[in-house]
C-alpha cells in the first residue's frame, strides 16, 4: 500500500466515523437514540448550554427528571455520577432558596468537574456511535 492509499483509507475511516457520529445526533434529535445514550446526550448538551442548573430545570419541565437521573447513574463513570448527585442536591437547595450562595457555588464546582471530565462522556458516546448502522 502506497502512502496515498494509506491516507485515502484513513480519510475513509474518518468519514465513516464522522457519519456515524452525525447519525447518532440525528437519532437523538428525532427521539430515536437508544437509552441510556439518549439521556447522556441530553445531559451533555444541556450542561454545555447552561450547566447543571439548566439541565435540571429543562428536564424537570419537559420530562421525568428522576427517571433521567436513574438512567444516567447506570452509564456515568463513578466520578461523574457522584458529581451529578452532588449537583442535584445543590439544585434542590436552590429550589427552596434561590439565594443560597453555597448551593450556587456547589453547582458551579460541579459544572467545572463535568467540563474537566467531559472526554469520558465523549468516549462513551463514540463507543455507541461506532455501533450505529448507516
Amino acid at each position: 500500500m502506497g502512502l496515498f492509499d494509506f491516507f485515502k483509507a484513513k480519510k475513509t475511516d474518518l468519514n465513516e466515523e464522522q457519519s456515524k457520529w452525525n447519525k447518532m445526533w440525528e437519532l437523538w434529535a428525532a427521539g430515536q437514540a437508544e437509552s441510556p445514550y439518549a439521556e447522556l446526550m441530553t445531559y451533555e448538551g444541556e450542561i454545555n448550554n447552561g450547566g447543571h442548573d439548566q439541565y435540571f430545570t429543562n428536564v424537570e419541565n419537559t420530562g421525568d427528571l428522576q427517571k433521567e437521573l436513574s438512567v444516567l447513574k447506570t452509564i456515568l463513570p463513578a466520578k461523574l455520577k457522584n458529581n451529578l448527585q452532588k449537583a442535584y442536591k445543590a439544585y434542590l437547595v436552590l429550589e427552596e432558596n434561590e439565594d443560597d450562595e453555597k448551593a450556587e457555588e456547589i453547582i458551579e464546582q460541579c459544572d467545572d468537574v463535568f467540563y474537566e471530565n467531559e472526554e469520558e462522556i465523549g468516549r462513551i458516546l463514540k463507543e455507541y456511535a461506532v455501533k450505529i448502522e448507516l
